[in-house]
């Protein structure tokens, strides 16, 4: 018996269906966040794509199928990246700081499948609800991760994990989700910067504090991902 998280394909070439999945995932994500999954049709997707009705059957097994991947796409995207971004990166503050950073960068380069999530998750199938919920959990668990390990050294007082990293994961989604008010005003490393001054710097140590500012000083205050030299060295880390 299949999986509920399996996708049929008439098409067993993975490349081939990577890319046509990819093509009209796209189409896709645009269009049920202009006009609703409900109101979307596979016709409208396919004009969309550029691609035929039976085309799009032959990768996917009906508009449920379209949805769930588009999702999955999305949240697998936080699933892959952030722990990417965060290679090479030590100290439990930059760490922390940094995932907070590589999360809103990939909603802003998602910004439709964000919106959609939140939109049209519950016109899954309930079986596929609880997949999206699980991916979701464990994007999660990271940054609880990053997180402990801020209080675990020290660099933070203790607080409500999971309550705190719920408002990290709101704070980085209402990028997308508000983005016609904060656009105008600040860029997304703005916004990440004074996401850091209301999210992470108010539950921080002395020492944590210090650490932050060394995380500024590298990172131009979250203006750009590649750090000069100046990182939070390991003599820093002790302070």
């Amino acid at each position: 018996m299949e999986s509920s998280g399996h996708v049929n394909s008439q098409v067993t070439d993975t490349r081939l269906v990577e890319e046509r999945r990819g093509q009209v995932l796209r189409a896709a994500v645009k269009l049920f966040s202009e006009r609703g999954y409900y109101t979307t049709t596979i016709q409208q997707i396919a004009k969309e794509a550029g691609v035929s009705i039976g085309l799009i059957y032959q990768y996917f097994g009906d508009k449920d199928d379209v949805l769930f991947l588009s999702l999955k796409l999305v949240l697998e995207s936080y699933e892959k990246e952030i722990p990417l971004r965060l290679e090479g990166i030590e100290h439990p503050v930059e760490r922390l700081c940094m995932a907070v950073w590589a999360y809103c960068m990939i909603v802003d380069r998602l910004r439709d499948a964000t919106v959609l999530a939140y939109r049209s998750t519950k016109s899954l199938r309930a079986d596929r609800r609880a997949l999206i919920k699980d991916d979701e959990i464990r994007t999660n668990r990271m940054l609880e991760g990053c997180l402990r390990a801020c209080i675990a050294g020290g660099y933070m007082r203790e607080v409500n994990e999971h309550m705190l990293v719920y408002q990290y994961v709101m704070f980085c989604h209402a990028w997308a989700l508000k983005n016609w008010a904060f656009e105008k005003k600040m860029s997304v490393s703005k916004y990440v910067d004074e996401g850091i001054k209301l999210l992470v710097e108010p539950f921080l140590t002395a020492k944590g504090k210090t650490a932050l500012a060394s995380v500024r000083l590298g990172t131009g205050d979250f203006k750009h991902e590649k750090r000069p030299a100046r990182r939070v060295s390991k003599a820093r880390a002790k302070v």
